[in-house]
């Protein structure tokens, strides 16, 4: 769930960008109606990826800055047609364009379609751009078809949407499968035929939505890639059990001590903002009036998030976790990757226990699992420490080309495994092999 204070006076800057243009073909690209969509506009471009919707303003870079390594490099020149819109939706978290309105999603048909669909969960609370550079580009210019939407509420208030506790994260998931679904249906008006696979990936929080799709909506999808996804689960682990640990002074007790140079970064931008806003999105009741808590309080401060005790709170706040909860009963095949430094969500207190999970409900042979050594839960970090992290973003390449293997070719993926740091480039490079 990255969300980098740093880069907050960005993405608001960013909500100031025009609303995307028609091309100077844009009357004779294919007339394509998103089903539901309240609002659309339709654009062909030279260039769907972040090389060129930069320039054409089809792209907002402050949804995917620090995401990746600076060194990281992509494909580029892949023509094709945007449609950027919206659903109905009554919440106006996402200003971009000017639109004020949620739900905002993306959907880019390259010219050059290999028959497939790649739909995005977006990460933190990011919008709908978020995963251009790291999953779209890539997606395109090997010539699959790609979604991705806002989830329907974004920002570090977006606890404020919905009626209940939990509402708002429950809307994260059918935003996913709403877009999933119309975003077969244009495939299929663009080019003829719905998408022989479709596969589900993300990052964080859009790797907790890969998991859930594959759980509760298997048959839209032929696979997913979870890139580190938030494990919600009512009886835990879950961050609202371990975040209050470290936030009281003990991050010795949730991270493994390799990651201790990652500490003051995070207890600066992650940890006590992540805590406050899910535990209000979870449990407003806890601080009363107050909206998301009192940041940076000390132990013993009324209210604060510190001593926040998920175990002994009401009945109501375990009933807002079900409803977002997980259960492992994956009904696709599904890689995940995470990062043993991981300083956000613990690698053992979230895809361990996940891979537990799927195991208890017998799907193992149905997942794949890579601890990658020396991984972080963001990718931007490793230019501050190149000598101590490794990108992820290779692995996730490397991992979404042994999904296409797996689930066209039946060429399983090497067994799951913890792949420790290989020798050279690790910006480019991460073999799934090799691993203990």
């Amino acid at each position: 769930m990255p969300i980098i204070r740093p880069l907050l006076a960005t993405a608001l800057v960013a909500s100031a960008v025009a609303v995307p243009a028609r091309s100077a073909a844009a009357d004779s690209c294919p007339q394509v109606t998103v089903p539901g969509a309240e609002h659309q506009v339709i654009a062909c471009l030279d260039d769907l990826t972040t090389a060129g919707t930069v320039a054409s303003g089809h792209t907002v870079p402050a949804d995917y800055a620090g995401l990746h390594p600076a060194g990281a490099r992509n494909p580029s020149g892949v023509p094709g047609m945007q449609i950027d819109g919206y659903f109905p939706d009554d919440s106006t978290f996402n200003t971009h364009h000017g639109w004020n309105h949620d739900s905002q999603f993306v959907i880019r048909l390259p010219e050059r379609w290999n028959g497939g669909l790649v739909v995005a969960g977006t990460p933190g609370n990011r919008r709908q751009y978020a995963n251009d550079f790291t999953i779209s580009d890539r997606a395109l210019a090997k010539g699959y078809a790609y979604a991705a939407i806002d989830k329907g509420n974004s920002g570090l208030e977006f606890y404020k949407d919905g009626d209940r506790p939990g509402d708002a994260i429950a809307e994260w998931n059918f935003r996913l499968t709403q877009l999933t679904k119309a975003a077969r249906q244009v495939v299929k008006a663009r080019y003829g035929r719905t998408p022989s696979r479709t596969y589900a990936a993300g990052v964080s929080n859009g790797g907790y939505l890969v998991r859930w799709q594959l759980e509760k909506h298997p048959e839209l999808y032929t696979g997913g890639i979870d890139w580190e996804g938030t494990l919600w689960s009512d009886r835990g682990p879950n961050l609202l059990k371990f975040l209050p640990t470290v936030l009281s002074g003990s991050p010795e007790k949730v991270y493994p001590a390799a990651s201790s140079f990652l500490w003051p970064y995070h207890r600066q931008v992650y940890w006590d903002l992540t805590q406050r806003i899910y535990r209000e999105e979870i449990d407003p009741a806890y601080d009363g009036d107050l909206q998301a808590g009192i940041p940076y309080c000390a132990p013993g401060t009324p209210s604060c998030d510190a001593d926040y005790d998920y175990d002994s709170r009401p009945h109501e706040v375990r009933k807002a976790v079900r409803k977002i909860s997980l259960t492992g009963e994956i009904g696709r095949p599904m890689i995940t990757i995470h990062g043993t430094l991981d300083a956000l969500l613990p690698i053992d207190a979230d895809s361990d226990h996940y891979a537990a999970m799927i195991r208890r409900q017998g799907r193992s042979a149905l997942h794949r699992y890579y601890r990658i050594e020396d991984g972080n839960h963001t990718d931007g970090l490793y230019d501050a420490f190149p000598d101590r992290l490794r990108p992820l973003l290779p692995c996730y390449h490397n991992a979404f080309d042994a999904l296409e293997a797996w689930t066209t070719r039946g060429v399983r993926p090497p067994a799951s495994a913890t792949l420790p740091r290989p020798d050279g480039d690790v910006v480019t490079t991460c073999p799934l092999t090799g691993g203990r």
